[in-house]
């Protein structure tokens, strides 16, 4: 049973440790001034697509606050983007409009040469090996107006009329690709509904509230606090991450992130949240009759369709659903294990997290848990956890500081 110290020191290792998962402000504000010139690129003056106001909005764990570092430093981080269009030209079908915004990114040499083969409803940008990182951009329409119903919705916490925010996208697989020119038929797609419902499960009633709305205003700036529930994801996805390098029916995001955003219960203790999270995420896969085999599927509905089943792949390939019930246990073994080492101290709790949550992350996090707790010490503000022993910014008894001149330094 842990003390409450011991539940708030594990808590600030958690935080420490979702910090050095985060992408940099660095790298956040690269990855936004190129979406900007991209967006500056399709909407310059004389292209086609500049009557329909072309804009690049961010969607995934961009928009939601939950990306992290790739495992491999070398490895690419994945941008998602939508670029959202106003209207279009009446006669335009799917594929016009999949081609517009193709011809255009073409039209620059830059981009010319940075673009990767067309993909089923976005063209991808791959930037050189420097930025480490390449942009998927999903081509969109929406009517006149939609922008001030998204900075509507962002405003408050009502869930009512997500609907609004459908978007309608391209998808070359769908039979009327080549020939349906009625947008309004096109295939849905709503991003920024899911972004918004997001945002209410992870939001806190506190003094400082952070809200996914900056995420959507033309010029975003970096958020470095996090809510308990971003962290959450960001901690199961860097397990999962690990658990599962370079395997393609490893558990998807979206999973992961619906199933612990249903599980959530505004716990405002990282540990807390982890922990609730994991044992209650398999409460929201249900079951549901399948006409096409016949049988009962796994069903982990997408909270703003009702229709679609973010765990639709599970039936052609039961290894996934495999994979993510022996990700779960595993999660949950993990971090049960790191608990139990409460009692032989930070180092044997630091040794246990290094092989789930990774070596260099986990050493960053307690060095950085370290110097915090030294800069406490220095002033004044660090207690003694009690009988525990363990060292926390709260407890019983202060520490006064002193300085051991006779110690040898640490190397």
């Amino acid at each position: 049973m842990l003390t409450q110290e011991q539940k708030q020191q594990f808590s600030e290792i958690l935080e420490e440790l979702g910090q050095t998962l985060d992408i940099s402000k660095g790298q956040y504000e690269t990855a936004v001034r190129s979406y900007m010139a991209v967006g500056n690129q399709l909407s310059k003056e004389g292209s086609v697509l500049a009557p329909y106001k072309p804009e690049i909005l961010p969607q995934g764990s961009f928009l939601l606050g939950t990306m992290i570092q790739p495992v491999n430093e070398n490895d690419d981080l994945d941008i998602d983007l939508v670029c959202k269009l106003t209207g279009k030209q009446p006669s335009w079908t799917q594929y016009n409009l999949k081609q517009k915004v193709g011809d255009q990114l073409k039209e620059n040499e830059v981009y010319r040469k940075m673009l990767k083969k067309e993909g089923r409803r976005c063209w991808t940008l791959e930037y050189s090996d420097s930025a480490n990182y390449h942009m998927d951009i999903l081509p969109s329409i929406v009517d006149s107006g939609y922008q001030t119903i998204l900075e509507m919705a962002f405003s408050s916490n009502d869930l009512t009329d997500l609907n609004k925010l459908v978007i309608r996208i391209t998808d070359k697989n769908r039979d009327d690709y080549f020939f349906e020119n009625n947008h309004k038929l096109w295939l849905k797609c709503n991003p920024f509904g899911y972004g918004k419902w997001f945002s209410v499960q992870a939001s806190l009633d506190l003094t400082k509230r952070i809200t996914l709305g900056e995420s959507i205003k033309p010029v975003p700036q970096y958020q470095k606090d996090k809510l308990p529930l971003q962290r959450v994801v960001q901690i199961l996805k860097r397990h999962r991450d690990l658990m599962f390098n370079g395997d393609e029916d490893k558990p998807i995001s979206i999973i992961i992130t619906t199933l612990a955003a249903r599980a959530y219960q505004k716990e405002t203790s990282i540990l807390e949240a982890l922990l609730n999270v994991i044992e209650r995420m398999h409460l929201f896969i249900l079951e549901k009759f399948d006409p096409e085999s016949g049988k009962m599927i796994k069903w982990i509905g997408n909270p703003v369709n009702a229709e679609e089943n973010f765990a639709d792949k599970w039936k052609e390939a039961p290894k996934k659903q495999i994979n993510f019930y022996k990700w779960l246990e595993a999660v949950k073994a993990d971090v049960r294990n790191a608990l139990n080492q409460k009692d032989k101290g930070l180092h044997s709790v630091m040794e246990s997290l290094k092989s789930p949550f990774g070596e260099k992350s986990v050493s960053l996090a307690f060095a950085n848990y370290g110097e915090k707790q030294l800069q406490l010490r220095k002033a004044g503000g660090l207690k003694m956890a009690g009988i525990t022993g363990m060292i926390g910014s709260v407890g019983k008894t202060s520490i006064t500081q002193h300085t051991n001149f006779g110690a040898k330094k640490d190397q």
